[in-house]
């Protein structure tokens, strides 16, 4: 990796353009998928810039130094040897917020923002003036709960991870914005914390683990090496998250009004079935993703 050093050996430092195209050139040879991209998010957090400031500082050096050089040679290493490049920067963003990310937690999905929506439409529809408690089950980042926090300052909210590392890295991104106060994470499996501690819920929306078993050997591998399998592999055909959930949901001490679920390809049909067998409710209603495939499911009692 000796050509992209920040110093080249004529003693020219490299400017920022010169190390992106030079890093993005390696990056595509090493079979990376959006190698400019990723060569874009590096650099900028390497150089602690957003993407305006880095384009106005485009034609500067990169400022050599071997501390800096080190970095940015580890960083390329890592990318493309296949590492997911929001855990290099330690950050991937979600309905416009930076969230941490570590291989503790799955990285947030674009798909997601839109469960965060028909939970944040729905929520406001079914209590105008009150203040539900929503937990947001497997919360991993917590990107669902504290974005959903965010969104709506009169609601509280309490997140489950079986995971304590996870619970950890959303602690910290509740705290970085500004909504510890409104959630308690706890941890324990789905929902058996609310269940032990006879906690009504009004909401219960939940991103589980989706993937049958044996499709995990078909995922790229940037996904199926790096992201916790615990937090994509759902059983043998990936109900079994569901299923469960759904068989807890009345052991709560109420029934929630809104139960919100996210979900793979062609499961909608079983897991609504679950969801009716749960419970009577008076919609339930199906979401397409940006793609068109049906991605979410919302069941709604709406007393």
């Amino acid at each position: 990796m000796s050509d992209r050093r920040t110093v080249r050996e004529n003693g020219q430092t490299v400017t920022i353009r010169e190390a992106f195209a030079e890093a993005s050139s390696f990056l595509r040879a090493a079979g990376v998928q959006d190698a400019a991209g990723c060569a874009e998010l590096l650099l900028m957090h390497l150089l602690g810039l957003d993407k305006t400031a880095l384009l106005l500082r485009w034609s500067e050096p990169l400022a050599p130094g071997p501390e800096r050089e080190a970095a940015w040679r580890e960083m390329l290493r890592r990318k493309a040897a296949g590492e997911p490049v929001q855990y290099i920067i330690g950050e991937q963003e979600f309905y416009g917020l930076p969230f941490e990310v570590t291989p503790a937690v799955l990285i947030p999905r674009p798909e997601t923002e839109l469960l965060v929506e028909a939970v944040v439409r729905a929520g406001r529809g079914l209590w105008p003036d009150g203040a539900p408690l929503v937990a947001d089950i497997g919360t991993g980042s917590g990107a669902i709960a504290v974005t959903a926090a965010v969104q709506c300052p009169s609601w509280s909210f309490a997140g489950s991870d079986i995971s304590a590392a996870a619970l950890e890295v959303a602690r910290r991104n509740a705290a970085r914005h500004g909504v510890t106060a409104r959630i308690n994470f706890v941890q324990g499996d789905l929902l058996m914390p609310f269940i032990e501690r006879r906690v009504a819920l009004d909401a219960v929306v939940s991103n589980p683990p989706y993937i049958a078993a044996d499709e995990l050997p078909g995922l790229q591998p940037e996904v199926r090496l790096h992201e916790p399998v615990t937090a994509l592999v759902g059983g043998v055909d990936g109900l079994d998250p569901y299923r469960r959930l759904t068989e807890q949901l009345p052991q709560l001490p109420r029934m929630p009004r809104l139960v919100a679920f996210e979900y793979g390809q062609g499961q909608a049909p079983a897991i609504a079935d679950m969801l009716g067998k749960a419970a009577d409710w008076d919609e339930l209603r199906i979401i397409p993703d940006l793609a068109g495939i049906d991605r979410h499911i919302l069941a709604i009692r709406k007393k």
